[in-house]
């Protein structure tokens, strides 16, 4: 029996360029601003990645309305809504549907994110790669106490796919909290660490949140595995 039987794969990053998202989510942003808020959408998609690319996160609509000099609270809990509830335009890395098909052909593969879980779920759909998994773990079924680095995720993909912990690797690209998770049920953990990735410049805080290795592609997986 070969040592690996399983590989589940983490989404956001890892699988498609996040980034895509968030300025997919800037656009549905920028035209409902310009239909209810007179905003003119190009320039407020344009200032909405300007703040995206000069680091700003979590408070980045406050800033946009505020620099337009609407001060209505209010209206943050419907642009988030906005920027949550949009059908997105995605592509996954260019590697990975080739790669997918054929480590299908050798392995029972696997999905597990965190995020919302109507989020997720539309992220996976824009993405067209549902087919290609045995088993699929939305942390975001048992709520946001359940997302990673809780063992609840871990533990019901590994049920769902039928194999030890022992013989599947995890591959994910956030050391905050998604290896050390993984790691204490059994499995092995890869990190994708893309130039340019949203949590590339992050450093492992203790060595239990460290991945067992580190790639910068998603295809160098296979090297790994043979």
């Amino acid at each position: 029996m070969p040592k690996w039987q399983a590989i589940v794969f983490d989404l956001d990053d890892t699988l498609y360029p996040e980034r895509d998202f968030v300025l997919s989510g800037f656009w549905a942003v920028a035209q409902w601003g310009e239909r209810h808020l007179g905003i003119q959408r190009d320039q407020g998609y344009a200032h909405l990645c300007a703040l995206y690319e000069s680091g700003v996160r979590g408070d980045t609509f406050n800033r946009w309305l505020a620099a337009q000099g609407i001060t209505d609270a209010m209206l943050i809990s419907r642009l988030v809504q906005v920027y949550r509830e949009h059908v997105p335009c995605l592509t996954p890395f260019p590697e990975v549907p080739d790669l997918l098909t054929r480590l299908h052909r050798r392995y029972r593969l696997g999905l597990l994110s965190d995020g919302y879980l109507d989020v997720q779920c539309r992220k996976l759909a824009a993405l067209g790669l549902e087919s290609y998994f045995d088993a699929i773990v939305f942390s975001d079924e048992w709520g946001r106490e359940a997302w990673k680095p809780s063992l609840k995720p871990f533990q019901a993909i590994l049920r769902q796919l039928e194999v030890a912990a022992s013989a599947a690797i995890y591959v994910a690209d956030n050391p905050l909290k998604d290896f050390v998770g993984a790691r204490q049920v059994g499995m092995f953990t890869v990190r994708i660490l893309r130039p340019g990735g949203e949590y590339a410049h992050l450093v492992p805080p203790t060595p239990q949140h460290a991945p067992d290795h580190t790639i910068n592609r998603v295809s160098e997986l296979e090297r790994l595995l043979n």
